[in-house]
């Protein structure tokens, strides 16, 4: 048996290096791999409503597509759609990121830059769609 806890088992598949710097399973894969599959189930029937909505805009006036955007539950349906959207995007670039960015520094910028345009996406749309919906 090793340091740190670990049992002869799980020692022979982390390096010495790895023991040392104490790298190995951050415990929070399980969570982020559910959080990732719980907001692609919820995308999945929110984009088909949203490529039918946008396809039944097609060749309609401004103020028809505005009204259509501006009903309560399609604006609230059109948000939920855009928050869950930017949130699982933020996760699948999380994973990118951490698999394929071996600089800490890079990983550290990577992530910043990752949540705030991901937020920033977000908040831009949550703005256009109540300007949409409250303006007169």
């Amino acid at each position: 048996m090793s340091g740190g806890g670990e049992t002869s088992r799980a020692a022979p598949f982390r390096t010495p290096l790895k023991r040392a710097r104490g790298l190995g399973a951050g415990h929070s894969g399980t969570e982020h791999f559910w959080k990732q599959r719980v907001t692609a189930v919820i995308l999945a029937p929110l984009a088909i409503w949203f490529v039918v909505t946008l396809v039944s805009l097609v060749g309609v006036d401004l103020e028809t597509a505005r009204g259509t955007i501006a009903r309560p539950w399609n604006a609230i349906i059109f948000a939920v759609f855009l928050v869950t959207m930017f949130w699982h995007a933020r996760l699948g670039l999380q994973i990118v990121l951490e698999d394929y960015v071996h600089t800490r520094s890079l990983e550290i910028a990577g992530h910043f830059l990752i949540n705030f345009l991901c937020g920033l996406g977000a908040v831009a749309s949550l703005y256009a769609i109540a300007r949409i919906a409250f303006a007169g």
